[in-house]
């Protein structure tokens, strides 16, 4: 495959859609409805995304998990794509609890993770808080802790990537839709984007 560094392919054209599956719905939870969908068949794995995203963004991945036997389960975290919120603040323990009650639906009782930035962080609090309930975490992008990171300096690769974003949250829901009470157009100027989510659950 073609290297795309810049991100100028991905911004245009994004990943692959996920497949149709008859195996989707919402979990009412908490305070928000929670979107999930479900792939294959085999030992369950879970697939996180980070934040600005949705369930879309795995449209590489999951179609190649499948294919070596593994029933794949990607959710919407709060918030983002199909699912609702409520008024409170991002947690990584709320949304942790949030992937807990879409596993008590589906009846899984110990799948292995996966997860990118924001979606990594909610996997291992989850692993942390209900390990039992975790059989392993594969974890990248992650920034548990940001006490150490660079000051945030905005890029044009960084702009492609949340473009988008916010892009791929306007095919899922159809349209587009405030963001936090402020964004309304369907084109979503990358920097307020980031001023708006770019921050760690809980900083609101």
């Amino acid at each position: 495959m073609e290297h795309d560094d810049d991100l100028i392919r991905f911004e245009a054209e994004g990943a692959p859609s996920l497949p149709p599956t008859p195996e989707q719905g919402h979990v009412d939870y908490d305070g928000a409805r929670i979107w999930y969908a479900v792939y294959g068949d085999g030992p369950p794995v879970v697939l996180l995304h980070g934040g600005l995203g949705n369930s879309g963004n795995w449209g590489y991945q999951a179609p190649a998990l499948v294919a070596k036997g593994y029933r794949v389960v990607v959710i919407d975290s709060r918030g983002h794509g199909r699912s609702t919120r409520d008024e409170r603040p991002y947690t990584y323990e709320l949304m942790a609890a949030d992937v807990l009650a879409v596993m008590d639906r589906l009846g899984l009782e110990r799948p292995a993770f996966v997860g990118w930035s924001d979606g990594a962080c909610v996997a291992l609090v989850l692993a942390a808080q209900t390990p039992s309930r975790v059989a392993g975490v594969v974890f990248f992008a992650c920034n548990m802790d940001p006490s150490g990171a660079k000051p945030f300096e905005f890029t044009p690769i960084l702009g492609r990537c949340i473009n988008r974003h916010i892009a791929g949250l306007c095919s899922v829901v159809g349209h587009a839709r405030p963001v936090r009470g402020h964004v309304s157009s369907r084109r979503v100027d990358a920097k307020h984007a980031v001023q708006l989510l770019g921050r760690r659950p809980g900083a609101d």
